[in-house]
């Protein structure tokens, strides 16, 4: 499945075979026992995702949540997205991948992997803790504002 129309988290897991649905669900409940309080996990652009309400973001450019972290069965693999683990968390980010013997197939902020045990679990639960909403926001808005510059 390479997007799903669920419109909840449950029916996204719902239309998933037991064995993907399990590899899935395995690196959900890290996300989720990682979370910080503020994030909602929600369905938003086809993947099952961890991000700011607007309510307590404000308006964003494309009028939805801002994503911190989403989490998707794609059609050959499965992947996590990461959205710190760009600029200057990355080099943490790969550096504690490494030190734990286990490949890393990453795109920009996006962890594939074929099954959960291919994953670095205490990594990614570490990235998922590692910004409480109002240090994402300030962390968000300071990317935006040296994107701005970089493109000028």
């Amino acid at each position: 499945m390479a997007k799903s129309d669920a419109s909840t988290v449950e029916e996204y897991l719902a239309e998933l075979p037991d064995e993907r649905r399990a590899e899935v669900s395995a690196v959900r409940d890290v996300i989720l026992a990682n979370l910080p309080d503020g994030y909602v996990e929600q369905m938003d652009w086809g993947l099952i995702t961890y991000a700011v309400p607007l309510e307590v973001s404000g308006p964003t450019y494309n009028k939805k949540p801002l994503m911190y972290a989403a989490l998707a069965a794609q059609k050959n693999y499965y992947a996590v997205y990461l959205t710190t683990v760009m600029e200057e968390f990355e080099e943490s980010f790969r550096t504690r991948w490494a030190a734990t013997g286990k490949k890393l197939d990453m795109g920009k902020a996006c962890v594939r992997f074929k099954r959960s045990a291919d994953l670095a679990l205490d990594v990614i639960a570490d990235e998922v803790a590692r910004l409480q909403v109002p240090q994402f926001l300030d962390w968000h808005e300071e990317s935006r504002a040296k994107a701005a510059v970089r493109a000028r």
